[in-house]
């Protein structure tokens, strides 16, 4: 393929569309009365979103640049089943909260964030893990975003990377800054619209103009035996597996995820989660198949980057109107992802950071704004100076996943066993953390003694995975049994098998260690802790008397139930 075959927007085209996009959803931010604003309402709109708003919200912040390179990636390297595992496991990362997260809201319903939650279940340094696990999430998040964006405008304008970068930041920023939370979900709705009817139009004529029908037909010779197949091994065990693994840990671990699950009404979880499941996996998968065809079509991506893969396949396949609707469709789909990560860092500095340490127990809600506004524009800088690196989206994201599974069981098990204590959630974390980076970057030769303890460790990883999920559905002794025959089957497979697999191996026994620490040094203590407690610890930090709102609201140590504040 030779890049003369690319059409490009020319460069006023470009910046029409940027700044078209942005200027519009700046004054749609603009509706949102600022009237008697506080802090609860800037974090998760005072947990009154609706059904609709929601689910799209969730559709749209998942629906992100990820969704769109890393999925196309996975269909290019690993043919057909790639945007399958993609999509798929994707769509259950949002799912899988569900059942967990009715449980958090049922025990805390006027929390902000998850680390919070830790903080009244065990104290500060449980919540500071959570809360640090969380920043360096939504920073890389943010980074890949401003990735996605720059190498957009690069392919298809005559715009650098680094231009397209900074653009696609200060205009998330310049909409997002303006009322938080709310800003980002109100947005969401209309990005998402947009973004259907887009992705409606754009995938059918990528398809019929490489090609059609007589592209499968040619294109399956270019296929390997393993890209060929819907039951790749390598596909499995490559991106698959560790993808699966990573749902767990991007459910529990992800602000953005928690962000929303504190913000719908407590009786709309269910529906919202199961129609953003179906939503997003539906995109998803027929987004990646872009991918494919491009495998099929001998698509050689540019630089060697695969990044460059769906901007590449859009200027070559489409006429210039679809380049356009693609232009915003992308546009779309890594802003609403973006402002989302600014809100969910926000909320972290301003609860978590703010509120739950630095207040020393009275937080001032007017600090408390103009702290999250500060944050988001160190976020947006970080953001952007980070996207200059260039890394690999899918690589990235795996690795984020595989990080937080550390924190996935103590997590789990902090709201439903009472004896889990605080060295017992640290320390877990901590050795989970520490296994996990020194098997993934090699930092011990992954052989002999050392490679077989990693792999009955990754074993019982998988048993922990596939545990937690039928717990969460099926309840206690469903789970175990779940648990313990996965393990059984398993062993006699992955024994001398997975250390062929460093991104897998690490994954599994980041879970399998959390999940042993965790159990053994709970199991030493004789503390039992009232869950009645958190509902009493967490409260909003809006206190609403009389229709006016209170300057400041006490927020109780661990050790003591909340004596001030009243439900937003």
């Amino acid at each position: 393929m030779q890049e003369s075959a690319f059409y490009q927007l020319s460069t006023s085209t470009a910046i029409l569309l940027l700044v078209g996009f942005y200027v519009l959803t700046f004054l749609m931010s603009l509706t949102i009365v600022r009237r008697n604003e506080n802090a609860d309402a800037y974090m998760v709109s005072n947990s009154a979103i609706g059904f609709g708003m929601a689910a799209a919200s969730m559709m749209a912040t998942w629906i992100w640049a990820a969704s769109f390179y890393a999925s196309a990636t996975s269909g290019y390297r690993y043919g057909l089943s790639g945007p399958i595992h993609y999509g798929m496991w994707g769509a259950l990362m949002i799912l899988f909260i569900y059942p967990f997260g009715r449980r958090f809201r049922e025990l805390a319903p006027e929390a902000h964030t998850l680390a919070e939650v830790m903080h009244a279940r065990h104290g500060s340094s449980s919540q500071m893990i959570m809360a640090v696990s969380n920043l360096v999430g939504s920073c890389i998040s943010l980074m890949v975003n401003f990735s996605a964006a720059g190498a957009l405008v690069a392919v298809l304008s005559p715009l650098s990377f680094i231009q397209g970068v900074i653009i696609a930041g200060v205009g998330v920023l310049a909409y997002t800054l303006w009322s938080g939370f709310r800003a980002s979900v109100m947005t969401d709705f209309a990005q998402l619209v947009a973004m259907i009817v887009c992705a409606a139009v754009i995938i059918p004529m990528v398809y019929f103009s490489a090609g059609g029908s007589e592209l499968l037909q040619t294109g399956m010779s270019r296929l390997t035996e393993e890209q060929a197949s819907l039951f790749s091994k390598t596909a499995f065990l490559e991106q698959g597996a560790p993808f699966f693994v990573a749902v767990l840990a991007y459910a529990i671990g992800n602000q953005t995820i928690a962000q929303r699950l504190f913000a719908v009404r407590q009786d709309l979880i269910k529906p919202t989660f199961i129609t953003a499941t179906l939503g997003y996996g539906a995109i998803v998968i027929g987004l990646g198949m872009i991918g494919l065809l491009a495998l099929m079509a001998g698509v050689v991506p540019i630089d060697g980057d695969t990044n460059n893969l769906i901007p590449q396949m859009a200027s070559t396949y489409l006429p210039p109107f679809a380049i356009g609707m693609f232009f915003i469709l992308v546009v779309g789909s890594l802003s609403s992802t973006a402002d989302s990560d600014l809100s969910a860092l926000s909320a972290i500095m301003m609860t978590d950071v703010y509120g739950k340490n630095l207040a020393r127990g009275r937080p001032n809600p007017r600090l408390m704004l103009l702290l999250g506004r500060v944050t988001m524009i160190v976020a947006t800088v970080l953001g952007i100076v980070f996207a200059s690196l260039r890394l690999d989206i899918l690589v990235v994201l795996v690795f984020v996943g595989a990080l937080w599974g550390a924190i996935v069981f103590p997590v789990i098990a902090s709201f439903y066993w009472d004896r889990v204590t605080n060295r017992a959630f640290t320390s877990s974390v901590l050795v989970a953390v520490s296994l996990f980076c020194i098997a993934r970057f090699e930092l011990l030769p992954v052989q002999g003694m050392f490679a077989a303890m990693l792999e009955i460790i990754a074993i019982v990883g998988a048993g922990v995975v596939i545990g937690l999920m039928a717990f969460g559905f099926l309840g206690k002794r469903i789970g175990l049994a779940a648990g313990a025959a996965t393990m059984v089957v398993l062993a006699p497979y992955a024994f001398g098998e997975l250390r062929h697999y460093l991104v897998l191996l690490s994954s599994l026994a980041a879970y399998g260690a959390s999940a042993i620490v965790c159990v053994s040094v709970s199991l030493r203590s004789n503390e039992r802790f009232d869950f009645s407690q958190l509902s009493r610890r967490v409260r909003s930090f809006h206190d609403e008397r009389g229709g006016q709102s209170a300057a400041a609201v006490r927020i109780a140590p661990s050790s003591s139930p909340l004596m001030e504040g009243a439900k937003s």
